[in-house]
């Protein structure tokens, strides 16, 4: 007989393939390797990082290192986050966090250090040691477990970049592709305002990738993307335009930088831009704002002190908000501010708070009126003491005389611009470059480190001028004289002139005596010469019958072509954003006429002369004001001698040993002249032979050459 009970042998077959089912689903999420620990230690005098996951790695992490700010940052993909918090605080010797984010299926672990230094990575089981080495001062770079950290700066020899790439992907992030020399090159990334500086020290920039990109039409946050050398490094500038984030990583022998457009998610509250806490969900009805605090207090971790007078209750629905955010927006709807000491927050109303500071202030100014005062010297190497002093008491110095503190009425504040407090004095020593600076020990702290600032070496630049004055003439004259007589036997029987009186005497003179005619010789219609020049003559004589008559032809002509060419070239060496003037020339008497009616001799320059102004940019370019003369004695008139002036002023800005054309000047003066007998000179085709012609061309042109370089100082800094 069949029992209608179910077999305990086929519920269990079921139950093993529903749990084997059951086990096939959270598989993934038990198999998930994950980020369980952070820990610094120590370890033979080397600062050593520990990460400890849940199961070992294949392959050691990716990572990157940048100078400003000084960062480690290491990739672990497929690997998530299993700590309480993102922030872990080591503060041991050079690493003072390490900040731990998730995006995505990936992780990565930022180091922030106080300095930029080297690190190495090893697997050890299930762990991740980094091993930082000793900060240098340059820029870190990432290295092998077996292998140390190599600094690109110290390779003796710039190695320059392979190739620069922009690619967009699916999701409208820009990426900018830098393919490296090496994977131990190290790369730095700043964000100044809207745009994005990355620099590569140590590196050099072939031409062919000197360029400025235009990459808006791939409809991403990036516009442009430049690249240019500045110095011993290459700069590469990203501009993005509208509400963005970025993110970089280094690859091997690849830095790439990552732009995204930050786009509103309708299930936040608002976009958060500029909010970076860890994201929380908050929905209450009526609760007090002194429970919703302790609340935040709970999840961040933070010490929270709440004044007495922080009161009432709020409703808020906040869905996937950043901690941040949310605590920012509360406060505003409730009239309330924070002030952060630390670790600890206090909270309390925006007038308490006001007042609380505006009376601390007053009591710092009180007690700095109460202070015993004190003097102490600075030696400056490189600034004038007495430059120095004028910026520390914001008034104008009297050469270097001993200066006393201006007297405020009332004891109000110090003047605008004054950094000593009013109780200061400072004594410039002109001597020595020493100032003596006499006030409370706080602002005399700050008196050392604006000293420290402004006492430094200033850059200086090589600008050199090439004026050049091409000058090209062309003339040409072109002339017929026509003489004849009878034989020198039939002196006094007259003869048939052309163009002017006739000697009879000279008309046996022999045909190969033409060219030495004497001055008698009819010469009206004889070619116009330049003057300086001589024209070539050449003459013929022609016998009639019996040799009664005679004609003589004369044709001169003249082609005169003259070139030439003057170059000045003044130079001068001046310090950064310093004026400085050269000129050469001559100074010409004239005479005036005073007040009392006499008269008296005053002079007036006819110079070469350069004046400039030159400012370095951060880019490595200068900018140069320049005021350029070229001035010659021109003719001499009854006043005196006239000046040829050649000016030019201007601002350009010029790469550091380019070569500019800042100017020029063109001019041409052609001049045709003709001279003939009338009537005659009209006459078809013999019209010819009674008139000349003179032709003259000049063509002048001025240009100005500007060429400034960056003097290299005895450390090879520019």
């Amino acid at each position: 007989m069949k029992s209608n009970r179910p077999s305990w042998k086929g519920l269990g077959h079921w139950k093993s393939v529903l749990a084997a089912c059951l086990g096939l689903m959270l598989w993934p999420a038990f198999a998930q390797n994950s980020i369980e620990a952070v820990t610094g230690n120590v370890q033979g005098g080397s600062e050593v990082l520990k990460i400890d996951l849940s199961q070992e790695l294949t392959a050691q992490p990716t990572g990157f290192a940048i100078q400003s700010p000084a960062r480690i940052a290491l990739d672990f993909p497929g690997v998530i986050s299993s700590l309480p918090r993102s922030t872990v605080e080591v503060n041991q010797g050079n690493l003072r966090t390490v900040t731990v984010v998730q995006a995505g299926d990936r992780t990565r672990v930022v180091l922030n250090l106080k300095q930029a230094a080297g690190y190495k990575t090893q697997l050890q089981g299930k762990s991740v040691l980094v091993f930082l080495e000793s900060a240098t001062g340059v820029t870190a770079t990432r290295a092998s477990s077996t292998a140390p950290a190599v600094q690109a700066s110290t390779q003796g020899t710039s190695q320059a970049l392979k190739d620069i790439d922009f690619r967009r992907n699916v999701d409208g992030a820009g990426r900018i592709i830098v393919s490296l020399p090496s994977a131990q090159s190290g790369a730095g990334l700043q964000q100044q305002g809207q745009t994005l500086v990355v620099e590569f020290p140590g590196a050099s920039l072939p031409e062919g990738l000197r360029r400025r990109m235009d990459v808006s039409d791939f409809g991403t946050p990036v516009q442009t993307v430049s690249a240019f050398q500045a110095g011993d490094r290459v700069r590469l500038v990203i501009e993005p335009k509208g509400q963005w984030e970025h993110s970089a990583y280094q690859s091997d022998d690849q830095f790439v930088v990552e732009v995204k457009p930050l786009r509103p998610d309708p299930t936040k509250l608002s976009p958060g831009v500029g909010f970076t806490g860890q994201k929380l969900s908050l929905n209450f009805q009526s609760i007090e704002i002194r429970s919703l605090l302790q609340v935040f207090a709970d999840f961040t971790g933070l010490n929270v002190v709440t004044s007495d007078s922080v009161a009432g209750s709020v409703t808020l629905r906040l869905q996937d908000v950043p901690w941040d955010q949310a605590m920012d927006i509360i406060l505003r709807a409730k009239g309330l501010g924070v002030r952060k000491s630390g670790n600890v927050l206090w909270i309390a109303p925006n007038e308490e708070i006001l007042a609380k500071e505006k009376l601390e202030r007053e009591s710092r100014v009180a007690l700095e009126g109460l202070e015993a005062v004190q003097t102490q010297s600075f030696q400056l190497n490189y600034a004038k003491a007495v430059e120095v002093a004028r910026q520390l008491m914001g008034v104008a110095i009297p050469g270097a005389a001993p200066m006393a503190p201006a007297p405020v009425p009332g004891g109000a504040a110090p003047p605008t611009g004054r950094i000593l407090s009013i109780r200061g004095s400072v004594i410039p020593e002109v001597r020595t470059n020493q100032l003596f600076v006499t006030d409370i020990p706080s602002k005399i702290e700050q008196v050392r480190q604006l000293i420290i600032k402004l006492d430094v070496p200033v850059r200086q630049v090589l600008i050199e001028a090439r004026i050049v004055e091409a000058d090209d003439s062309f003339g040409k004259a072109l002339g017929v004289r026509l003489g004849g007589g009878g034989p020198a036997t039939a002196a006094t029987s007259g003869g048939v002139q052309f163009g002017g009186s006739y000697s009879a005497t000279t008309a046996g003179v022999a045909a190969g005596s033409f060219l030495n005619m004497p001055a008698a010789f009819p010469s009206g219609v004889s070619a116009l010469v330049p003057t300086g020049a001589n024209a070539p003559a050449f003459a013929v004589s022609i016998f009639g019958e019996g040799a009664a008559r005679f004609l003589n032809l004369e044709i001169s002509a003249l082609e005169a072509d003259n070139k030439g060419k003057v170059v000045s070239s003044p130079r001068v060496v001046t310090a950064d954003k310093t004026k400085a003037l050269i000129e050469q020339g001559t100074e010409l008497p004239y005479q005036m006429a005073t007040a009392s009616g006499a008269t008296s001799v005053a002079f007036r320059k006819a110079n070469l002369k350069l004046e400039v102004t030159p400012q370095i940019t951060p880019e490595g370019g200068i900018i140069l004001d320049l005021d350029v003369n070229k001035d010659t004695v021109g003719q001499t008139t009854p006043a005196g001698f006239a000046i040829d002036t050649k000016h030019v002023q201007t601002q350009v800005l010029v790469e550091n040993g380019g070569t500019v054309v800042i100017g020029g000047i063109f001019t041409m003066d052609e001049t045709d002249q003709e001279t003939k007998v009338p009537f005659f000179g009209d006459l078809p085709v013999m019209g010819h032979l009674f008139k000349s012609r003179n032709k003259k061309s000049i063509k002048k042109e001025m240009l100005v050459f500007i060429t400034p370089k960056t003097v290299v100082d005895k450390a090879g800094l520019r």
